[in-house]
This record gives structure tokens, sequence and C-alpha cells, in this order.
């Protein structure tokens, strides 16, 4: 497509067109979606976990202990520390999601007291008249002592605002107020009371249940969303657009454009084409001369082979090297052959040839005798064979 920068510009437009089309349609097909999660709960889904099992994990969750862990430190002071003692004193107190303790100082090296926070609650108390503490206790709703011999631990702040922190850290670690109820007082007393008891455990459980639905629920639409999105996308968009691109792609560049205009080459791609042709005349005309060439040279002969008459020497003569063209013969040494063995036999005769004639006249029809056949000379005398040679008799 970059040889043709029209015809690619206008086969862009067509797609992104072609697919701002489909994400729109696939954008409402996933509202649609979202709204028929909206339109109804589906409470006998196979992964709801359901009513009981959701107060079940409640109760099990608002049991279970998060460890002896540290949710707050700070001084407070402790009103009710005997008649001896008058007043109240400052202490540093720590408390853990178990107990309450109490030290001397922030050094947390002189521990005075150890309260656990089983069955513990929390009630207001009001301000005394020569007080300006804000003052509140911990006590035991079966009338057990809390500290020592009293039935409850009074502790106060300086501010409302330190009292109200440290109410929401004893609700944290499972200390709740004292609920009030007055029926005595009609409705506004009813309404007081309903505020003041919002923090329930009875209230806290139900809570606990509706959230656990709540996340149940939203568990199975996030899979459903999760597992449809993708597929949706998949076939509105990525498949349709590669159909279209297959099948209507041409049809719509033939429609709406000139086709003469939308093939034309771009100015880089002539002139590659242009050096193409260049190159391809030069290669040619190459060709052709070095053709002219080959067939003008001349070649001579190839020479004769080098004699190698010199290399056949019998075996058991010494190896001689052959003479230098040109040079002088070399002393004590003889090119000849050494003569072969004397045969004990008989040199054959040499057979008959009959006497040379007249040539035959042409015409005469008369041919040339046949050749003599060579026949097997007859075989000599066989050599005598030599005596033993005698032994010398050994000297005394």
């Amino acid at each position: 497509m970059s040889r043709y920068p029209r015809l690619r510009d206008q086969a862009d437009g067509v797609i992104t067109a072609h697919i701002r089309e489909r994400e729109q349609r696939t954008k409402d097909q996933i509202m649609a979606l979202v709204d028929f999660e909206l339109a109804y709960m589906n409470t006998n889904h196979e992964d709801f976990i359901g009513f009981a099992n959701a107060q079940q994990n409640s109760e099990s969750s608002s049991k279970r202990k998060l460890g002896n862990q540290v949710i707050r430190k700070g001084y407070m002071a402790i009103q009710n520390l005997g008649f001896m003692k008058a007043g109240s004193r400052d202490y540093w107190f720590v408390l853990t999601s178990e107990t309450l303790s109490w030290f001397k100082d922030d050094e947390e090296k002189d521990k005075k007291y150890m309260l656990p926070l089983d069955g513990l609650k929390i009630r207001d108390i009001e301000q005394g008249f020569m007080s300006r503490r804000h003052t509140f206790a911990l006590f035991n709703p079966d009338q057990r002592n809390v500290y020592k011999d009293s039935k409850q631990l009074e502790l106060s702040c300086e501010t409302q605002e330190e009292v109200d922190s440290w109410k929401a850290s004893f609700l944290r670690a499972g200390v709740y107020p004292e609920k009030k109820v007055d029926l005595t007082n009609g409705d506004d007393d009813q309404t007081a009371s309903e505020g003041t008891s919002s923090l329930d455990p009875q209230l806290e459980r139900q809570v606990e249940t509706i959230r656990n639905l709540v996340d149940s629920y939203m568990k199975i639409i996030t899979k459903t969303i999760r597992d449809l999105v993708p597929k949706i996308i998949m076939h509105l968009m990525i498949n349709n657009s590669k159909d279209f691109i297959n099948g209507e792609l041409l049809a719509c560049l033939y429609s709406t454009g000139d086709q003469n205009s939308m093939m034309e080459e771009s100015p880089e791609e002539a002139a590659k084409r242009e050096e193409m042709l260049r190159m391809y005349h030069a290669c040619k005309e190459a060709l052709r001369i070095i053709g002219d060439v080959s067939t003008a040279t001349v070649s001579t002969p190839v020479p004769p082979p080098v004699k190698d008459d010199w290399l056949r020497t019998a075996p058991d003569s010494p190896r001689v090297s052959p003479p230098s063209p040109g040079g002088p013969p070399r002393r004590g040494v003889s090119s000849r052959v050494p003569p072969p063995p004397p045969s004990t036999r008989s040199a054959p005769s040499v057979p008959n040839r009959p006497p040379p004639g007249p040539p035959p006249r042409p015409g005469s029809g008369i041919g040339l005798p046949p050749p003599l056949i060579p026949q097997r000379p007859v075989p000599g005398i066989p050599p005598r064979i030599p005596d033993r040679p005698q032994i010398p008799a050994r000297p005394n």
C-alpha cells in the first residue's frame, strides 16, 4: 500500500468509519448487558452464598480474633481509685484486641494492671459539678467486679473528642456501648434510643450478613461481565471488521472514488522504478560487451605433453633425475636401460615370406595371396643342468 498513497488513504478512511460504527454498537451491547444484570437479582444462582451461609459467615467473623493486636495507646485518668486516693490519676493505657493495660508512664516498664475485655460494655457517666473532665465507664452486664472491688472502671479525658475516639477504639476491640431503651418517654425517647443503639452487636451482625450477601452476588456479576465483555468485543468489532475487509472493502473503494487517481504511484516509487530500469539496461549492455570480447579472442594451441620415458626404469636400479634441458650430461651416470638377462632358449626362426611379385594390374580381378600363418618354432634340446659344486675339504 505504500506504493499507492491515495489508495492507502482511501482504504484507511473506509476502515476507520466502519470500526467506529461497530464500536458504538459494541458499547450499546455492553450497556444492555449491564441493564440485564440490574433488572433481576437471581438468588437461585449456584454460586450465590444464600442467607443461611451469609449469617453463619458473619457470626464466625465476629468471633474470629485478630490476635493480641495493639489498637490504641494514650493517657487517660482513672476516677475510682479508692477513697484513700482522693481524686484521679493519669496512666498510660495500651488497648489491644483482647486486653486493656495501663502503665505508670509511656515507657511501659511498670505495668499497673491488665484488664480482659471479654463481656465488658461501655456506658457514659454524667459530668460532676466540680469536675471538668469527660468520663465513661467499663462495666460487666452480669454485675461482676471489673477492677478490684469496683463494679465498673471509670475513665476520663480532657475533651469530648478524646472520649469519642477512645469509644471507637473500644468498639474495634469488641466492647460495645450499653443499649438504652426507655418506653415511658414516647416517640422522642424511642428515636433517641435508636440513635444510641446503632452500634448494637446484633445490628452489626445483620449488617455483616447483608454485606456478605452483596459481596457474593457482586462476585457473580463480576465473573459474568469479565466473561462476556471480551466475547462481545471479539464478535461485534474484530471478527466483523475482518469480514468487512475481506469481503466489502474492495466494493466500497470502487464506489467511493476514482480508480485512476487512486492507482497513481508515489514519486519515490517512480524514482525507484527508473533506477531499476537503468540498472537493467546497464547490465544488458555489459553482457553484450562481454560476449563480443569472447568471440574475438584468438586461442593458442595447447603445448605438447612432457616425455616421461626417463621415469620408466627397472625396479632395482636407482632413480635418476631427468637431465636439465641444454645442460651437459652427468658423469658416472648412464642413461641406458640395462640389458635383460640372457635366455636359455634358442631364438625362434623367422617365418618365410614369399618373394615380392609384380603388382596386380588394375581390372584384372586377381587379388593378393592370403597371408601366411606363423608357425610355433620347434623347441630345441633343453639345456643341461649344471653339476653340484664340490665342497672343499676342511684343513687339518
